[in-house]
């Protein structure tokens, strides 16, 4: 049964926004999505979806009205390779996509925004080691975020704290680590690293070398699809509107994720360490202390449970494309 509440998802046609619009759906909310492109892999199962482009302040406008909460998801983005290599497009795609969207969605009179912001705000002097201490909140200032794609998302938070502090307009902000799962980007340079590995494991043959970024002691922690939708959903429904963690603090190292795929696909392989490859910062992980403080939750799955739907999806996508019927000319 619907609940009557309009809401827009905007970076619908992506991993994380397209898994959102299903579970708001299910939710009995009327969901309009809308991206630049349509989702890859599936249909929307939203009410309404509308190709725009953000980056335009008329059609931010269009997009947010008559919407009661905007979950601000959209952006320019994708994994180590691209977003080291892409600040000038990264960082003004997001600026106008991000301040627009903020802009409109006060003019249009809606009630609440969420922004979703990442891990990649946190100081950079604070992840030199693999054993890093778990990154709080608080940690974000003295600031040193990642160039480009990590500057603009902490400037942005400042932003949403603005206009809450100055026009009393209800702002949420969730620090995303690092989320998989399936019917995400699995290829292409955009990938991240858990669907990159299920890919490469995919393709290579048992007891062959599998090359990774880095020297595989980088460490991170990893949160699987459905425990970021519910932490998106309970974060937007609280009265907390300063930014909060959403992540696991299950640490582990580039090449132990290599080795859970390896174990899920039953393959044994060779790791070949490329050094001269982007790696990010040596070591990141969540620090949930105060997510469990505001919401009584936290998110739940284990690294290895949720690579499993993960790995069989990418891999029967591959499957998929390695047996598609060569098509022939007419005679």
């Amino acid at each position: 049964m619907r609940n009557g509440r309009a809401v827009l998802v905007t970076g619908a046609g992506g991993f994380i926004g397209h898994h959102l619009v299903k579970y708001l759906v299910k939710r009995g909310y009327i969901v309009r999505g809308v991206d630049i492109k349509a989702p890859e892999y599936e249909t929307t199962d939203a009410d309404e979806f509308v190709i725009a482009d953000l980056r335009n302040y008329a059609e931010c406008i269009r997009a947010t009205k008559n919407i009661d909460e905007v979950y601000q998801l959209a952006a320019d983005m994708g994994g180590i390779g691209y977003i080291s290599s892409s600040h000038a497009d990264i960082t003004i795609n997001n600026t106008l996509i991000n301040a627009h969207t903020l802009h409109a969605a006060r003019e249009n009179g809606v009630k609440r925004f969420l922004f979703s912001s990442s891990a990649c705000i946190y100081p950079q002097y604070l992840q030199k080691k693999p054993d890093v201490v778990p990154l709080r909140e608080e940690d974000a200032f003295p600031a040193e975020p990642e160039e480009g794609y990590g500057l603009e998302k902490l400037y942005m938070e400042k932003l949403c704290q603005y206009f809450t502090e100055d026009w009393g307009f209800a702002t949420r902000v969730v620090r995303f680590h690092n989320v998989y799962g399936p019917l995400g980007t699995y290829d292409g340079g955009r990938e991240k690293a858990p669907a990159a590995i299920c890919r490469k494991v995919s393709l290579l043959a048992n007891h062959s070398e599998i090359e990774v970024w880095g020297d595989g002691k980088q460490t991170r922690s990893f949160m699987y699809i459905d425990d970021c939708l519910e932490g998106i959903y309970r974060i937007m429904q609280s009265d907390y509107s300063a930014p909060l963690n959403l992540g696991t603090d299950e640490l582990v190292t580039v090449d132990d994720l290599v080795d859970i795929v390896c174990d899920i696909a039953g393959k044994t392989l060779v790791k070949r360490h490329d050094t001269s490859r982007p790696q990010g910062v040596r070591g990141r992980n969540s620090d949930n202390s105060r997510l469990r403080s505001v919401l009584g939750w936290e998110p739940k799955t284990p690294l290895r449970v949720g690579l499993v739907p993960t790995y069989q999806w990418i891999d029967a996508c591959i499957v998929g494309q390695l047996h598609q019927p060569v098509e022939t000319a007419a005679e």
